[in-house]
């Protein structure tokens, strides 16, 4: 049976009507997060909220959270095929009526780690003005350099109330500084223990995740009351399961003031390219929803789609086109594009930095190089001119823009729910729109690549009118 085929009877013989077809999906599997033992030993005689006691503010009946409130991992289905099976769910975000935990001897660590990104001070801020002013936590620190500030000196440890962050989301970049590498997970561990701390907030990207991971295993293993949380970063928007890293948004909007120099460039040159590259190492979301949003740019070249430079159906060949067609050319490149093109040595084949990730080269000087090259002997009796624009350093500085603003304030509010709730090893982050709790290791290794099957990918074909650089064997 066709469960998209309409009920008989159920719209009175309506044809152009409504009609309602009942539809039996696949049962639900929980994909929970871990509580801390004490919190599973104090189920029976949990804490009362204290928000419930706010002298400002009486939550109405639906402001908390149930033990049985979940999300969806999937939330389209086609009907006429299968649906994926079983479906996942995760648990909600938000405040439970009774703590798992006591939030009066609480002594809460906030860290920033790996690079920049555009929201870390909001995030920090609203994790201090939330943890006193929610639930009445005063022992809140500011950890300095990342995770090796853990077993670093007193003065990288810094006592944080509202009042000291009061201006942070105005500000670029972390207050707290941050570092790459320093995971040396025994001196962390001891340093925390060593502080009295009994919540650790760790605002970073996938390696940062990673790290949380094994700091979370380590606090099991070595039988520790002490709650760990991810707050997931990355500009690049590369981190999977949740709809979306903060930052990402105001990265795109400042994007925008590149791509409309580079077209400003382009537009007053005979026979001008105005190149940007954004960031993007291993996903091409940034470029993608730049392109969409300028509507100036007549090629987007991303990690996920190949492309070659010379000969049939080559990037050469479309833009030699696309300027004799319009007498300039806009081109936005992620930074992750194109690397098997530029030749390496052994030693840069190895190279790696101190998160461990591979050093990219430059694509950017590598194909404005590229171009000139083509065109002087292609065209050498033709004016031409590449302006190249690399405004990596100017996205990351930025203070996050409103959406990301608010976006921010409620990722952080979640995560102080859900250590609350006695929860561990989880990330707060929307699913579907809906704020849920994803148990650390999954988001640790969970990729969000661009989908060049999806409609996002078709409508920048459509908007760039770019070919699909295949190249061709014949």
């Amino acid at each position: 049976m066709d469960p998209t085929a309409p009920s008989s009877g159920d719209n009175n013989g309506d044809a152009t009507g409504p009609t309602n077809t009942t539809v039996t999906l696949p049962p639900l599997t929980l994909r929970d997060v871990p509580r801390l033992p004490a919190a599973l030993a104090a189920a029976s005689s949990s804490v009362p909220n204290p928000i419930s006691r706010h002298p400002n503010f009486e939550p109405p009946s639906t402001f908390y959270i149930s033990r049985g409130d979940v999300s969806l991992r999937h939330a389209f289905f086609d009907l006429s095929a299968a649906a994926p099976s079983p479906l996942v769910a995760y648990r909600r975000a938000g405040p439970r009526q009774c703590l798992g935990v006591d939030p009066a001897p609480a002594r809460a660590a906030l860290v920033t780690c790996g690079g920049l990104c555009p929201g870390l001070n909001t995030v920090l801020r609203e994790l201090v003005v939330g943890l006193h002013e929610l639930y009445g936590v005063r022992d809140v620190f500011g950890v300095a350099a990342g995770y090796r500030g853990f077993y670093g000196a007193d003065e990288d440890h810094v006592r944080l109330d509202p009042a000291t962050v009061d201006d942070w989301h105005k500000k670029g970049g972390t207050v707290l500084k941050t570092t790459r590498g320093g995971f040396d997970l025994n001196k962390i561990v001891d340093g925390i223990v060593a502080r009295g701390y009994t919540q650790i907030y760790a605002i970073g990207g996938d390696g940062t995740m990673r790290g949380a991971v094994a700091i979370f295993q380590e606090f099991k293993r070595r039988g520790l009351n002490i709650s760990i949380t991810g707050i997931p970063k990355t500009v690049d928007n590369d981190i999977g399961i949740i709809d979306r890293s903060f930052g990402f948004q105001t990265a795109v909007e400042i994007a925008q003031q590149a791509i409309d120099a580079a077209h400003v460039e382009a537009v007053s040159a005979v026979n001008g390219i105005g190149l940007v590259k954004l960031m993007g190492r291993s996903t091409g979301h940034i470029a993608l929803h730049a392109t969409l949003s300028s509507r100036d740019v007549d090629c987007c070249l991303i990690p996920e789609v190949p492309f070659h430079l010379e000969g049939k159906g080559g990037l050469f060949e479309f833009l030699y086109d696309r300027i004799k067609e319009k007498g300039h050319a806009v081109i936005v490149v992620a930074e992750g594009a194109g690397q098997e093109l530029i030749p390496r040595t052994d030693d840069q084949k190895r190279e790696q930095d101190e998160s461990g990730n591979i050093v990219f080269l430059d694509v950017g000087p590598f194909l404005k190089s590229e171009l000139g090259r083509w065109w002087k002997r292609e065209h050498p009796n033709e004016l031409f001119t590449v302006k190249y624009i690399d405004p990596t350093y100017m996205i990351r500085a930025v203070p996050a823009n409103a959406t990301d603003n608010l976006y921010c304030t409620l990722l952080a509010h979640s995560a102080i729910h859900g250590v609350m709730a006695g929860f561990t090893g989880f990330v707060p982050g929307p699913i579907n729109g809906t704020y849920s709790y994803i148990p650390l290791e999954d988001i640790a290794v969970a990729k969000n690549p661009v989908d060049v099957n999806d409609h996002k990918w078709a409508w920048v074909r459509s908007v760039t009118n770019q070919p699909d650089f295949v190249k061709s064997h014949a």
